[in-house]
């Protein structure tokens, strides 16, 4: 009988991070259903609200995004992840924008990173 094993190909993937933000995003006047899935706070004007979402490497970099967003504004910081990389905030549309440009621009002017346009819809 043939060895079984050596027709078997293995792959080892590997990441290597770079100081970037991948993903910014504003959802202005999103959805009720969306705040309660995410379990973020369901007590808000959904009229005028929003949710902003960034995505960064490395990933620690949540932790920095997400002082200088609740510092930048009046905005509740819903989830921060150090280990995605992931940053989701809510507030005021105008409040939740400002927040994301804070963290753009520190990124971008301080940091060095490289980073993406801030999308809204």
């Amino acid at each position: 009988m043939a060895n079984e094993h050596s027709d078997k190909i293995r792959i080892v993937q590997e990441t290597v991070a770079g100081k970037e933000i991948t993903f910014a995003h504003v959802m202005g006047g999103p959805a009720p259903i969306i705040y309660q899935k995410l379990g973020l706070n369901p007590q808000v004007d959904y009229g005028s609200s929003a949710i902003g979402i960034m995505n960064m490497t490395p990933s620690e970099s949540a932790v920095i995004a997400s002082d200088i967003a609740v510092k930048s504004g009046n905005v509740y910081l819903g989830f921060a992840d150090r280990f995605t990389g992931t940053m989701i905030i809510t507030g005021e549309i105008s409040d939740v924008m400002s927040a994301m440009t804070e963290v753009v621009e520190y990124f971008r002017d301080t940091l060095g990173y490289v980073v993406c346009d801030i999308t809204k819809r």
